[in-house]
This record gives C-alpha cells, structure tokens and sequence, in this order.
C-alpha cells in the first residue's frame, strides 16, 4: 500500500521513494508506463480535485490515479524507472493552485452552511474556474454577496487550517459538517473555529494563503444551483483580465471605467430602435420591389402562373425571405429569387401552387455543388458560389417551362 505523504504535509515539493513496479501501460499506443511507490507526496484524482504532475527521476509524471482496489498510488510517466530508489519532485505551480481552489471550497461551502443551511452536494476543480452545487430551492444575489463576504472574513481572519485523524464516530462527535459512512481511520480538515469536513485532498496551512475569494456565476441546474468561483493567484489573473476588458471598453465608448454599463445600455436601447426602424424600411421596401417586380414579369411558367426570377446584388438571407413573401402572398405566383452578395436562393410560389419549391431548389443547387430545402411552397439554400446565382434560376425557370 503505497503511502501518501500529502495526507500529512501538503506543502512537500520533494521527496525519495523505492521503485515497487514499472510497467507499459496497457492503454495507450505511445511510450507511457505505470508507476507504483512505496510512498508518493503527489495527488491522484479525487474528491473533484484534479492529479499533480511533476517529475519522478528522469521521467515526467502526466497522470496520477489510484489504483482499481484505491490501496496504491498509480503515476502514469513518459518513460520507464530503473530498479531502487527514485526523486520525486511536484510542479509547485499547479499544486499551490489547487491547494488554494480547495481551501477556498471547503471555505465557501461552510459559509453558505453557515448563513442559509445550504449544503454542497458535488465540487469541481476546473483548469480556469472551480464549482460547487448547492441544494438550494434558490439563490438571489444577496446570498451571493454575504456568502462571499463571509468566505473572504474567514480568509482574511488567515485562521489555521489544520488536519486530523479519526473514526467517523470521533469525527462525527468533533463535529464534523458532513457525515461519513465509510469505516476505518479517516482523514478531516479543520479550519480554525469555522469548519469541518472529511477530505482527502491537498490543502493550504492558513486561510490568508487563499488570497482572496471570488464568485463569478449562478446557474440554475436540475435539482440544484451551481456557482463558480476562483481564488487565490486565480483571482488575481480573473481580476486583471476583468480590469483590462473593462479598460478596453471604457476606451471604445469613450467613457469612464463606472459609465460602461449605462454606456452599453444606451447603446443597446439605440440599436433596438434602429432595427425596429430598419425592420419597418425593409418591409416598405419590400412592399415596393414586390410590386415593380411583378409589373415587370407577367410570362407563364406553370400554366396560369406568373413567374418572378431575380437577381438582387446586396440581398440578404432575411430580406429575401420577405420579399419572396410580399410576392407569393398574390395569387398565382411563383418567386425565384437570390441575393449575388451572399449567394442565398429562395423559391416560393403562392400556397397550394402546383410545383414543389423544395425539390426544385434542390435540384437546382446539386448542380452547383450547393445545399437547401424546404416544403412544396417555400424553399431555401445556398450556392458556395454567389457568381453561380444567375445560372440557378435560369435551371429552376427552364424546368417551369417544362411543366
């Protein structure tokens, strides 16, 4: 059984340990081998807390899991270990990195205890952002606020943050905050005068080395909230990109850090206004294009049916759609129409025509090397070369003729 150095000093870098085998790893195609110690101070997978990497003598350690039966430490290297006594060294970075994601949970998760009675039922430590899902039958933006200032009062208190050994009964009575079923001596996590909680992963030895904590997203899930948070070094990095996208913003609205947000609002209440105005134009416009266009085209393609081919230059997709509209809405007419700047085509004909749109346009495109379809009065697609538009309906109308 291999011994885990981390349970007790999380803060070890470095560390020997005899070789108690090294084999190819069965799954995979390139150079990986599986390695067991008698002992290991780095992490497996676990607990929602991702495995270190480092070094173990020559070979780089990529993975780290436990074992099937969880009695062994299993490092996944880059290259095969010798026989005897190997030096293992942790990628501090990446180590203090989850020390502190882990710390601030076991620090947010009793908060949100503390002050709503609302427990963590899963964690996740992700590579940029961490989660915790509540069982909550709701969150509001004031439990969000306290939650995290209370979290950030325990981190600033810089309160020890110790380990301890137990059974579940010791621990249950020490007053643990979440109950544990399994049997044996089992590991905990105390943070000083605030919380408990049975835990096996990496941890910080004070709160003030979590830095600071902050929430950044509330998502509704099935049965649960989720929230995302980042702390430490994490904070820092999220703090200054929020800081220099808020500059970036300030600097193209020319306004002020404080004035982006009713900047923004502004201009998003502007823009509303425009394209409800644009909307209205386009449907003049389309009212009128539709009625010269029709002046304009009075042969037959399927008996008794006008029909109107056209090509536009600036077109697009959606004003296509409702020109083709205006002109179907006429009895008895059949519309082919396409735009040469975004290469759209849309046949349509009034409800109940004799032709099929659909197969038509199909049939048309394939040609082309173009994709579409649509129902027997309205079809629509595109052609990968907007020159080839003129040539599609010139198709589409000789087959009209055809019947």
């Amino acid at each position: 059984m291999t011994e885990r150095l981390y349970y007790h000093d999380s803060f070890l870098r470095e560390f020997e340990a005899k070789l108690v085998s090294c084999e190819p790893d069965p799954r995979a195609n390139a150079d990986r081998w599986r390695v067991v110690l008698d002992r290991t101070a780095f992490y497996p997978t676990s607990g929602g807390q991702p495995h270190d990497i480092g070094k173990l003598g020559g070979a780089d350690v990529v993975e780290v899991a436990d074992s099937e039966d969880g009695h062994d430490v299993v490092h996944y290297t880059t290259a095969a270990l010798p026989v005897g006594t190997v030096q293992g060294t942790i990628h501090w970075p990446l180590r203090i990195d989850h020390m502190q994601q882990h710390t601030g949970q076991h620090i947010l998760s009793a908060a949100f205890v503390e002050l709503f009675q609302f427990p963590t039922v899963s964690f996740h430590l992700g590579k940029e952002a961490s989660t915790i899902d509540l069982q909550a039958p709701s969150i509001v933006p004031r439990h969000l606020e306290e939650a995290e200032r209370r979290a950030n009062e325990i981190i600033f208190d810089d309160r020890i943050v110790t380990v301890r050994f137990g059974t579940a009964e010791e621990l249950a009575e020490a007053g643990i905050r979440k109950k544990v079923d399994r049997q044996g001596i089992l590991r905990a996590v105390e943070i000083e005068g605030f919380d408990r909680q049975p835990c096996g992963g990496t941890h910080l030895a004070r709160t003030g080395q979590a830095g600071v904590l902050l929430l950044r997203k509330l998502e509704r899930r099935r049965d649960t909230r989720r929230v995302e948070f980042v702390c430490g070094f994490r904070a820092l990095t999220t703090a200054h990109g929020d800081f220099s996208a808020l500059t970036q913003a300030a600097s193209l609205l020319s306004c002020g850090l404080a004035d982006v947000p009713p900047s923004v609002t502004k201009i998003l209440e502007e823009r509303r206004s425009l394209h409800s105005s644009t909307k209205r134009m386009e449907d003049r416009l389309a009212d009128l294009e539709a009625r010269e266009l029709l002046s304009k085209h009075g042969s037959a393609g399927s008996p008794g049916a006008i029909c109107v081919d056209t090509v536009l230059d600036d077109a697009t997709p959606a004003y296509l759609a409702l020109l083709a509209a205006k002109l179907t809405a006429q009895a008895n007419v059949i519309a082919l129409l396409a735009s040469r700047m975004a290469g759209h085509i849309v046949f349509a004909q009034t409800k109940g025509g004799a032709a099929d749109m659909g197969a038509m346009l199909r049939e048309a495109l394939s040609a082309f090397g173009g994709k579409g379809g649509g129902t027997k009065d309205f079809a629509q697609g595109k052609t990968p070369n907007p020159a080839d538009a003129e040539r599609i309906l010139q198709r589409a109308r000789e087959r009209l003729l055809k019947g």
